[in-house]
């Protein structure tokens, strides 16, 4: 089946592509606004993009009167953000996050959860969270009715029990979104496929 997106809604598009480009690790952000208030929202148009330096990329829509979520406009306003990842026993806690909270009511608290200090940037991490990136903002970039958000990560947060020989982690399974609305994954299936080298091919094809 051909699909051309222009043939439909914006919202039959979006969702033909967020089942289709998956599994999406999901950016849970904690900022801050101008008034001290924690924001905590969840975001799956997100990945690392550069790793010299570390940059990761978030992409945020706007509500829908056109007005930009609270996370945009606390990232712009402060420079700084966290990404914490999302495993299996913060799914609750990240869905009640995910709920349209005024700006001057924190998703925080409302979640059971607790903040932590941050080490290089202002805006506080979430204590229950496995690993924590923090974060300051590169670039802004408006790409239709949505924000690019470009962080480079300065501070990472990781759970000793995750961390092996040579910063290897081990055993860290985050939730991954397959689908709109609600569909999400388990990371604890995995597989190891070494690369393979040119010499390698070319022997096993010339064998």
């Amino acid at each position: 089946m051909h699909i051309d997106p222009v043939e439909h809604t914006k919202s039959e598009a979006y969702q033909v592509l967020t089942n289709l480009v998956v599994p999406r690790p999901i950016a849970w952000v904690t900022s801050v606004n101008r008034a001290g208030t924690i924001n905590l929202a969840p975001f799956s148009f997100f990945n690392a993009v550069g790793s010299d330096p570390l940059f990761v990329v978030i992409g945020i829509g706007r509500r829908p009167d056109g007005s930009p979520k609270d996370t945009d406009r606390n990232i712009q306003e402060t420079g700084a953000f966290v990404v914490n990842l999302v495993t299996e026993e913060l799914m609750a806690a990240m869905n009640v996050s995910g709920a349209d909270f005024p700006p001057d009511e924190s998703e925080v608290t409302a979640a059971g959860l607790q903040a932590a200090p941050s080490l290089r940037i202002s805006v506080p991490r979430l204590a229950q969270s496995q690993a924590s990136l923090e974060c300051r903002l590169h670039q802004v970039h408006a790409l239709g009715a949505n924000t690019l958000i470009i962080g480079e990560v300065v501070m990472f947060h990781v759970a000793d029990h995750l961390v092996g020989p040579h910063l290897h982690i081990n055993g860290f399974a985050p939730i991954g979104r397959m689908g709109s609305p609600s569909v999400y994954c388990r990371t604890s299936d995995r597989f190891d496929l070494p690369r393979m080298t040119y010499a390698q091919w070319k022997q096993e094809h010339q064998g």
